[in-house]
């Protein structure tokens, strides 16, 4: 595989950008939803124009021309971070993760995984977050909140 490149991207303003950003994230997200036995994940069922719309900041992972992973943020929150499922287990995740913490001005980072999601969970822990509560956020759907402080 060739050098991964990590850009920062306005997907409001590319429209093919922003379909590409969302079929990775409803791949990642239907990957989640089989690790945590749940499909009623909001981002899985987003639109381009809900994407487009989000107030956050972008990141993406290239590899020869093709997005492999997206990551966004808002203030100290991750809002997502998706890696494309043939590219899972290649450190694309944790390359965004890491250029998304370069840009967060916050001393704390919060971000939040499918409880059941250890792949996830594994990668936020090894990164430092420190698992600060789990959360059923509608009926069953778990989430494990973490925070990192720097």
């Amino acid at each position: 595989m060739a050098a991964i490149e990590v850009a920062s991207v306005h997907p409001a303003a590319d429209r093919a950008l922003a379909d590409q950003i969302l079929a990775i994230q409803k791949s990642a997200y239907a990957v989640e939803a089989r690790l945590i036995g749940d499909d009623r994940i909001p981002l899985l069922h987003e639109s381009v124009d809900d994407l487009c719309a989000a107030q956050v900041h972008w990141l993406v992972a290239r590899a020869d021309d093709a997005i492999l992973g997206a990551a966004a943020w808002s203030e100290s929150e991750i809002d997502r971070l998706v890696v494309a499922p043939q590219a899972h287990r290649q450190g694309i995740g944790r390359t965004l993760v890491t250029g998304m913490l370069d840009s967060i001005a916050g001393q704390r980072v919060q971000v939040a995984t499918g409880r059941d999601n250890a792949p996830a969970r594994r990668l936020y822990e090894s990164l430092g977050f420190v698992h600060t509560e789990d959360q059923e956020v509608l009926t069953g759907l778990w989430l494990a909140r973490y925070e990192l402080v720097r």
